[in-house]
């Protein structure tokens, strides 16, 4: 029997002031954990929450997964997606190199996400 690697998700959202504001993102979370039992899911957020990306990496590290995918919750790839998250993300590379780190594209630039809110304005629009 073949042993794999444990994984882990980080989903990456920006953070706000409000704290009822992460509810969609933990619920979102709670999804993926259901749907991924072998996989670690975690919640982290770039500004103003906690735990910020360095805190959510150390955590998948110390649960002995050897590679964390950072999905970036964000609608585009926005300046934190281009700008901020590479030297980030190298930075916890160095911290962490017994764990492959790999960085999404923008959740928004996905097709499928489009496509359910363009589904979702639809559904909007016929219940105004």
């Amino acid at each position: 029997m073949a042993v794999t690697a444990k994984c882990g998700l980080i989903l990456l959202a920006h953070g706000a002031r409000h704290p009822g504001w992460a509810e969609p993102f933990e619920r979102v979370r709670q999804q993926l954990a259901q749907r991924l039992p072998q996989t670690d899911v975690a919640l982290a957020f770039l500004e103003f929450m906690r735990p910020d990306l360095a805190t959510a990496v150390e955590h998948l590290a110390r649960q002995q997964c050897a590679e964390v995918v950072v999905v970036p919750l964000f609608l585009g790839q926005s300046g934190h997606v281009l700008r901020d998250l590479p030297p980030l993300m190298a930075q916890l590379q160095q911290m962490h190199p017994g764990v492959r780190l790999r960085l999404a594209r923008a959740a928004g630039d996905d097709a499928g996400v489009q496509a359910a809110l363009a589904a979702y304005c639809i559904q909007t629009l016929a219940a105004v």
